[in-house]
């Protein structure tokens, strides 16, 4: 007897993305927020020990688990060589118009030898939200005769007490990066699926999320 092949989303514990929130199948949430990196090198031994402080005070303080992820992606030039190879077509100067041509084959041959990678740091912000199950009584035979659009509009203003718990720990999370030197932004639901979509494609070069 055949085994019948399970769909890529049975193994995928994501119920939906909504409004920059990833909400779970067991109706826990999760928050992105993506994280610009420091360099340490470039700092002075009293301003990475200070840094690696204040990182480590900002853990200290956190009342509630973080994860955080790094992932790295093979960055895709191609929109920085067409965008030089229009630049190159308006050119009326001779001289700059070679010098441009130059370049792009000089970009094109340097990234077919050297694979040119770029980082992305994420901390994902988890929400645990416990919900009291009846299932004999009296309390059951009431919450059962709720129509639809009853139980539709406690889900969603369930969901809005769960997004607005989250959004406080998000703040926690960006104030405390932020004392470190650190620049964060809450990804939004497309950068969410975008994130997601790569993890699951590996293959796929780097795609357009941006810490501004």
């Amino acid at each position: 007897m055949a085994l019948k092949a399970k769909a890529t989303q049975d193994f995928v514990e994501i119920k939906e993305i909504r409004d920059g929130i990833v909400v779970l199948k067991n109706g826990e949430l999760r928050a992105l927020v993506l994280a610009n990196s420091v360099n340490l090198s470039l700092k002075s031994d009293e301003e990475q020990k200070a840094t690696i402080l204040q990182f480590q005070n900002f853990l200290n303080t956190l009342d509630f688990p973080i994860q955080i992820s790094v992932q790295s992606r093979k960055l895709d030039i191609r929109p920085y060589l067409l965008l030089l190879e229009n630049r190159m077509k308006v050119q009326s100067e001779p001289l700059l118009k070679l010098q441009t041509k130059e370049y792009i084959e000089f970009i094109k041959n340097f990234t077919d030898t050297v694979s040119i990678m770029t980082k992305s740091f994420f901390i994902v912000v988890p929400y645990f939200h416990e919900n009291l199950t009846v299932d004999t009584g009296i309390f059951k035979r009431i919450f059962s005769k709720k129509n639809k659009a009853q139980k539709m509009t406690e889900k969603e203003a369930d969901f809005e007490e769960k997004r607005l718990q989250i959004s406080e720990r998000v703040s926690v999370i960006e104030q405390g990066l932020n004392s470190c030197g650190i620049k964060t932004i809450q990804l939004g639901t497309e950068e969410i699926v975008e994130v997601y979509y790569k993890v699951f494609n590996p293959g796929e070069v780097e795609g357009k999320i941006k810490l501004e």
